[in-house]
């Protein structure tokens, strides 16, 4: 899960692996598998960085 911020600044969790897009207009949309759609206000590179961390984080490497 990331966290992103909703237009009135509330965190909201989301499930990186169900996100279809993203689209700037100039809010960033997020849409969804199911079709639902979210306004934040993190960028899209904002959260392309978060994503790729949550999977590095999730399938990197691990400690032995």
């Amino acid at each position: 899960m990331i966290s992103l911020r909703r237009l009135n600044n509330q965190a909201i969790m989301v499930n990186a692996d169900l996100i279809e897009s993203l689209e700037a207009t100039p809010d960033t949309v997020v849409t969804l598998t199911s079709g639902n759609k979210l306004l934040v206000r993190d960028s899209m590179e904002e959260i392309q960085a978060k994503i790729v961390d949550f999977k590095r984080r999730i399938y990197g490497p691990k400690e032995v």
